[in-house]
């Protein structure tokens, strides 16, 4: 495995703030945002090495999560793990696998593999033909309002509309039968909601081993279940995502049951997860800036925009890490090969000098250059899909909603990598 060490001489991520990056907790109660602005102002690019975990480059600034997104080569993702993990769990991840990665998806994947496998699908994900399950998606959004307006003026928006229509969708375009989305919410949550006091099985009093069998658990059920649905579509190939990745072949041969499995992983849940977030995202804007509701029921046009500074406010995918094929430097520091970096989304969000005002929900952000979906080669594969999916629900919701306002304090996830909304009580009025 690649060296922890890193050069005595390069700067350092206080100590304090350094344990604040590895405590979900701060990513719920938007504390994280205080240690980002401070790290932007006086440290955008340091090393922080907290109990427990390997030394990495925190990336805070928008320009600096461009430069190593766009270089591939420079900055892998498949040689550390993609994700920040303790080194316990780091250690029976490679126990596991071989590798740092639980999952093998086209997210861990580098060149020539990285491509190969993205290809795929990527067509499948194009608008022009995502358009084709516009009809199939506004009826899911047409009984997300029906849901919605029979719950009589009082929700929490997250549980009754957020998390289920987006599941519904991907499940829909997976041909996942429509049956088994509780087994796929559970799935999700634990999977992505794993340092979450509420999903996580009571993840406080689990051993780093106890931990690590728990997602290995998660990614075994979702292994054996999609290698069923995989089955049937070779027999009985559909008009589905299913259909598209039981059915692929790389380099002339059946893609393996590990990457097969990966892709059903991250099609599943990085389809469901994010975009719930981002959706929940817009109702508590909605909910909380004054003129908004008015100001986009009467130009509905307005949508996109109001959805893409929803994205940009959430920044569903906090945190993603890559690592240094070689020696380089960046903002004058001197990266060493092997080093691992962090690029935090949600700090290059809030970058004074990409964003006015960015702490404030503004729609009429023209560009508005936001990173949630990442950037480059490895940029999210369902970003249009998501912002149309998105777009398809407010405009059936919209036009029959009255008022909005917060009916409670909403709650949000504990994690560094997937996080939003839990909860979001609403107080409303529907026609």
């Amino acid at each position: 495995m690649p060296s922890a060490t890193v050069a005595i001489d390069n700067p350092r991520v206080p100590e304090d703030l350094a344990n604040t990056l590895v405590r979900p907790a701060a990513y719920a109660d938007q504390t994280i945002h205080d240690v980002y602005s401070w790290l932007r102002r006086n440290s955008p690019l340091a090393i922080a090495e907290p109990e427990g975990f390997d030394p990495f480059w925190v990336v805070t600034k928008h320009a600096d999560i461009l430069e190593i997104s766009r270089n591939n080569g420079l900055f892998p993702s498949g040689e550390r793990a993609t994700t920040l993990n303790s080194k316990a769990h780091l250690e029976r991840n490679q126990k596991i696998t071989g590798s740092p990665h639980l999952v093998r998806s086209i997210i861990q994947m580098d060149e020539p593999d990285h491509m190969k496998y993205r290809l795929l699908s990527q067509a499948w994900f194009m608008p022009g033909n995502i358009r084709k399950r516009e009809e199939a998606i506004r009826e899911l959004a047409r009984k997300a309002a029906e849901t919605l307006a029979a719950r009589g003026g009082v929700s929490d928006f997250v549980a009754d509309v957020a998390l289920h229509f987006p599941l519904h969708v991907v499940m829909e375009i997976l041909g996942v039968p429509p049956e088994d989305t509780p087994r796929m919410l559970r799935l999700t949550q634990q999977l992505f909601g794993a340092q979450d006091p509420d999903t996580a099985r009571v993840q406080a009093a689990l051993t780093a081993e106890q931990y690590g069998a728990m997602l290995e658990a998660v990614v075994a059920d979702f292994t054996a279940y999609f290698e069923t649905i995989s089955a049937d579509r070779r027999l009985n190939p559909r008009d589905d995502l299913a259909s598209v990745i039981a059915n692929a072949q790389v380099d002339g041969a059946p893609i393996p049951p590990r990457e097969a499995a990966g892709y059903y992983i991250i099609v599943a849940t990085a389809g469901h997860d994010t975009t719930a977030s981002s959706t929940a995202g817009v109702m508590w804007a909605l909910a909380t800036t004054p003129g908004l509701l008015e100001r986009v029921k009467a130009d509905t046009a307005l949508i996109p925009a109001l959805i893409e500074e929803a994205i940009r406010w959430t920044t569903p995918v906090k945190t993603f890490m890559r690592s240094a094929s070689q020696d380089t430097e960046l903002r004058g520091q001197t990266i060493r090969k092997g080093d691992w970096l962090m690029l935090c989304y949600a700090s290059g969000n809030r970058d004074e000098a990409v964003f006015d005002n960015p702490f404030a929900f503004d729609i009429d952000r023209k560009p508005n250059r936001q990173v949630a979906f990442g950037y480059g080669g490895h940029v999210c594969l369902g970003q249009h899909l998501a912002r149309m999916e998105m777009r398809i629900l407010f405009e059936e919701l919209l036009p029959r909603l009255r008022s909005v306002k917060l009916a409670g304090e909403p709650r949000s996830i504990e994690s560094w990598f997937v996080n939003g909304l839990k909860t979001l009580p609403i107080q409303f009025e529907m026609d």
